[in-house]
């Protein structure tokens, strides 16, 4: 899905000097589908006279295949998972930055700076954060939820009736907590149980979809469905009776960020946008719309009441949600045969 927005060259560049201006007047973003609003990006467009290109991927493993398939050089800035940048920054697929060239690079919270995944943020800011486990329809199942097992071993009133993120990095991390095992382990014991696994619940899940996780829920199409936090707060907000659930056994904190991508070619408009980004206004704004968590400070008071009272949003306390592992060469060769066998 591609979005062209034309808000962004004066009538005087397309008469005068057009190439020149065209050149120095565009962006091109690589991001996520259904998560960043259209009015958001018309504001930056029209506030730093760039036309703004923006094509959508949904998942972090499509989007990286498509830029190792010569993508890369096509696109400014992407929103990769936080593993994913770890991933990409070893593949040689991302630029860095100076901080002083991002004037609102001291408004990231503390708490994303020092990131294992990009230590000082140089090639990369925080966007938004969130988790990712599973939604059950209320009017369906009534009875606990707060287990895994509701996708690994389903209880006969779901049966068939579930829906998986088409995510391999997310389904195999969430896999592993069920299990009890390391994610990224390399113990063959293990690994065999991890794929037996996932083939024994297979026969149990109705579709395999990242970009319908929101509306089959709503549909009434799947009722549980592995999902975001924030697509699960839009389906309840749409009408579906589901609960979000955060098991026992653990379930997925991701944090997305915008990354400068190597070859940039409009690499000075890719840094206005991200320090945009880093704004707390408009922050909020994408939070407002996605309801995730925004990873700068001073977004509070430009939040609506809906999302800081989202149950989705608020954790309990001592919730044993994981970040997913960026796998050795090895094991990730191992992660994509079981894949490739589940998805057939």
């Amino acid at each position: 899905m591609r979005k062209l927005l034309t808000l962004g060259v004066s009538a005087l560049a397309l008469t005068i000097g057009a190439s020149t201006a065209n050149a120095e007047g565009k962006l091109s973003i690589y991001h996520w589908f259904e998560y960043i609003p259209q009015e958001l990006l018309n504001k930056f467009a029209a506030e730093n006279d760039i036309e703004v290109t923006m094509d959508t991927f949904d998942s972090n493993e499509s989007m990286l295949a498509a830029l190792k398939a010569g993508k890369l050089g096509s696109y400014d800035v992407s929103v990769p998972g936080d593993y994913m940048v770890k991933i990409m920054a070893g593949a040689g697929l991302l630029d860095t930055f100076e901080p002083a060239e991002l004037s609102n690079f001291g408004n990231i919270s503390a708490q994303w700076m020092d990131v294992d995944f990009d230590n000082g943020r140089h090639s990369s800011i925080p966007y938004q954060w969130g988790s990712t486990s599973f939604s059950v329809n209320r009017d369906v199942y009534s009875g606990d939820i707060q287990t895994t097992a509701i996708l690994f071993d389903p209880p006969a009133e779901l049966r068939g009736k579930i829906n998986v993120l088409d995510s391999q990095g997310e389904v195999l991390a969430m896999a592993s907590m069920h299990l009890g095992i390391p994610q990224c382990t390399s113990d063959r014991g293990q690994l065999r149980a991890l794929n037996d696994l996932l083939q024994s619940a297979k026969p149990h899940w109705a579709s395999f979809g990242s970009d319908i996780a929101k509306d089959v829920l709503v549909s009434g199409d799947a009722a549980a469905g592995m999902i975001w936090n924030g697509f699960s707060a839009k389906a309840r907000a749409e009408g579906a009776n589901v609960e979000y659930a955060f098991p026992k056994q653990g379930y997925v904190v991701w944090m997305d960020n915008v990354v400068l991508l190597k070859d940039a070619p409009n690499r000075d408009n890719a840094l206005k946008f991200m320090n945009f980004l880093l704004d707390p206004v408009n922050a909020a704004v994408v939070t407002n719309y996605a309801q995730y968590t925004a990873g700068v400070d001073g977004v509070d008071g430009f939040l609506d009441e809906a999302v800081t009272s989202a149950p989705e949003l608020n954790p309990p306390a001592g919730g044993a949600g994981q970040f997913i592992m960026a796998c050795s060469e090895e094991v990730q060769t191992v992660y994509d045969k079981i894949w490739t066998d589940l998805k057939k």
